[in-house]
This record gives structure tokens, sequence and C-alpha cells, in this order.
């Protein structure tokens, strides 16, 4: 069964900092472009940040600068690492993968998810 597993979530004061992880299974995807997403009560889902097969990367104006996406193909894994975190960074966080190697930051352009893991910043 291919999936898609994150973990690393949790409660954090304002200005910490939290490693998210995605655990992919089932396949490789080393050739896909891999992305994070996430989404606050009541809003819409967003886009945070996308690496393509070649590690490219794009992130969100709004966490440029403070969050990094990055790949372990060895490990079929991906990792959002957030610092200077803020109460607007709640937000149950999802990890998606493309079938395509390039980077895209709309949503219908993913086709597997994973369940989300939740991320608190207190103030």
């Amino acid at each position: 069964q291919v999936q898609l597993v994150e973990s690393g979530g949790g409660l954090v004061p304002a200005g910490g900092s939290l490693t998210l992880s995605c655990a992919a299974s089932g396949r490789t995807f080393s050739s896909a472009a891999m992305g994070w997403f996430r989404q606050a009560p009541g809003k819409e889902r967003e886009f945070v940040a996308a690496i393509s097969w070649s590690d490219n990367t794009e992130y969100a104006d709004s966490v440029k600068g403070r969050f990094t996406i990055s790949r372990d193909n060895a490990k079929n894994t991906m990792y959002l690492q957030m610092n200077s975190l803020k109460p607007e960074d709640t937000a149950v966080y999802y990890c998606a993968a493309r079938r395509f190697g390039t980077i895209a930051t709309g949503m219908s352009a993913y086709y597997l998810w994973g369940q989300g893991t939740q991320v608190t910043v207190s103030s």
C-alpha cells in the first residue's frame, strides 16, 4: 500500500523550532516532487513548501527564511525544518506527493496525501 505518514508535530512556544517528517512507503518517491501544505482552523488548506526531484525548492512568502524543506531519498523521507515559529503557523500540516518531478504549488497537482500532523504555536 502506497502511503505517506507525517510525524513530528506538537506544541511549541513562539520563537521555537520543530522538524516534521514525511515517511513514504509502498514505492520510492526519489523521482517525484513533494510538498507540504497546512490548514488552520476555519481556513482553506494552503501551500507551504515544495521540493523537486532534483532538490529545487519553493516556499510560500509567509514561511520564506524560516522554514526549510529537504528530502533523504535513501530513507524515502521528506522533512520540514521550522524555525522562528509564530502563533499564525498553528495548523495541521500535510505532506503530499506528485506523479511528476517538477514543483507545483496547487493542491490539485498532488495525488497522494498523508493524514496530517498538528502543529500548535503558543504565544
